[in-house]
């Protein structure tokens, strides 16, 4: 598809310090930093390259990622491992690759640098990672995309698959904790101290299912099932049974006439509610990813190709050879302590602002753009 091909060229104009991808850093004058925003664009950037086998696309993640690494690695530009934030470590991920590509030392300290927050990430009594340490005892659905992906390749590259029973345990606590079997979906948020203000005092949920935070959760699953040794069979099956029954679960909310999700997924005919880019373009990407392979059925590829192209008829425009991409939600979250706005009801989902051509949305785009290469080339 050759918008998409000058959609992407558009974005590659960015710069380390200047990405057009991160409408948080701009509107906010942030410094540049280390952040899952730029990751989520370099690995789809990467698995761009692996598919198409055009080296510009390689090279741009090189130089945009090689700004970050300081001190041959032993140091990662705005990364502070302090800040115990999962977010933080999502970024980490594309250092694998540069790696396998370079193998140049300095991807290696990264790593070894990023994985050094693994060892020492405060945990909730049942054993899962707090998403921030400005949030504690919480899981964020979202968070497993963040952290888990990171650890599980590290597991399997460097540490003979050590602590995949740790990983296992994590995303079984999140089912147990987080999944509503009436609705088939699982919430954004968990306190296993019952102290936030956004959770029920019982049960520690917060009280919705957003879209964004159900379609990381997804990734999280079917790219861990992608690298990971499926020689380990037993939690190999755990993982995929896990992802069918969580695609399975979201399908069941898919607007029949557009082939997109709703931004409060279950709500869809709540006014004020819309169709969502970033967290549909994750259910295509799951969806193509795990019938590639073969985690999922043949038929949901099928699925997953119309939801793709819902996205691009309803929010890939062209005005005057200018491309863009909305319907992105551009951040939520729940808390904290100070911003009692974000508590994750209804009204504060709808009230986020909605933008265009944020990674969050275009980086998981992209993504399900290459698998949709694979199919349609």
């Amino acid at each position: 598809m050759q918008i998409v091909d000058n959609y992407i060229a558009k974005l590659m104009t960015s710069k380390p310090d200047e990405p057009l991808w991160n409408i948080e850093q701009i509107r906010q004058g942030k410094k540049a930093h280390w952040n899952y925003i730029d990751g989520c664009m370099m690995n789809s950037l990467i698995q761009l390259y692996e598919v198409t086998n055009d080296k510009k696309y390689l090279d741009f993640v090189k130089n945009y990622v090689d700004y970050y690494i300081l001190d041959n690695g032993n140091a990662i530009l705005g990364y502070n491992m302090e800040n115990y934030s999962t977010d933080d470590v999502a970024e980490s991920r594309i250092l694998f690759d540069l790696y396998k590509y370079f193998k140049e030392e300095k991807y290696k300290n990264a790593i070894e640098l990023s994985y050094k927050q693994i060892l020492s990430h405060p945990r909730t009594k049942e054993g899962n990672f707090w998403h921030k340490k400005i949030y504690p005892n919480q899981v964020w659905l979202d968070g497993l995309y963040m952290m888990q992906v990171f650890y599980m390749r590290y597991e399997t590259v460097f540490n003979g698959y050590k602590n995949y029973f740790d990983i296992k345990k994590q995303y079984k606590n999140v089912h147990d904790l987080m999944f509503n079997k009436k609705k088939g979906l699982h919430y954004h948020g968990y306190d296993s101290s019952r102290e936030a203000f956004w959770c029920d005092k019982e049960t520690g949920l917060s009280k919705n299912f957003w879209l964004r935070a159900c379609g990381w959760h997804l990734v999280s699953l079917v790219d861990i099932l992608g690298y990971m040794d499926e020689q380990i069979y037993e939690d190999y099956a755990f993982y995929k049974d896990l992802l069918k029954e969580t695609v399975d679960g979201i399908l069941k909310y898919l607007d029949k006439d557009n082939n997109m999700f709703y931004q409060v997924i279950d709500k869809g005919g709540k006014e004020g509610n819309y169709l969502e880019t970033s967290g549909s373009a994750m259910v295509a990407y799951t969806l193509l990813k795990g019938a590639r392979l073969r985690v999922l059925p043949e038929r949901y590829r099928e699925i997953g190709l119309k939801i793709f192209d819902g996205i691009c008829n309803k929010y890939l425009t062209n005005k005057d050879g200018d491309l863009n991409l909305g319907g992105i939600c551009l951040v939520a979250g729940l808390g904290p302590e100070n911003n009692k706005r974000r508590d994750g009801t209804f009204k504060y989902y709808i009230s986020e602002p909605i933008v265009e051509n944020d990674a969050k949305g275009v980086g998981p785009f992209i993504m399900a753009y290459t698998e949709v290469i694979r199919v349609r080339k």
